[in-house]
């Protein structure tokens, strides 16, 4: 499989925050798993172990978004983990990445932590 170009990976980083910032109900769920996806593999074949953890964890947020039965509390720790997982890869990123992945890890850990209070307050 061909690598992506650059270009392409600052498309999908902007079109994954374009598409967080309109909010999580607003994502179709067939848009949400071509996306983690697209990432999951990229990560995947990287090489490098850190960015494998993080596919990992798309791998548990794809499981849970396709089991039938949207758990949203789980939805949002796993959201929230991704988040932290990207701010930890921020320091060691192209500077050109480092505002975007600044964004996606803001925005995945303020959802997650939105759904995760949500549930808990029921």
């Amino acid at each position: 499989m061909q690598q992506p170009s650059s270009d392409e990976n600052a498309d999908l980083l902007a079109d994954t925050i374009h598409a967080l910032q309109s909010g999580l109900t607003a994502v179709p769920l067939s848009q949400a798993m071509t996306t983690t996806e697209a990432w999951q593999q990229q990560f995947l074949q990287s090489g490098q172990p850190e960015l494998q953890n993080i596919a990992r964890e798309i791998g548990n947020l794809q499981s849970i978004l396709s089991s039938g039965q949207l758990d949203g509390p789980a939805i949002g720790r796993s959201l929230g983990m991704l988040g932290a997982q990207v701010t930890e890869i921020m320091p060691h990123a192209p500077d050109d990445r480092k505002v975007g992945l600044s964004q996606l890890s803001t925005l995945l850990l303020r959802l997650g932590g939105e759904l995760e209070a949500d549930n808990n307050g029921r």
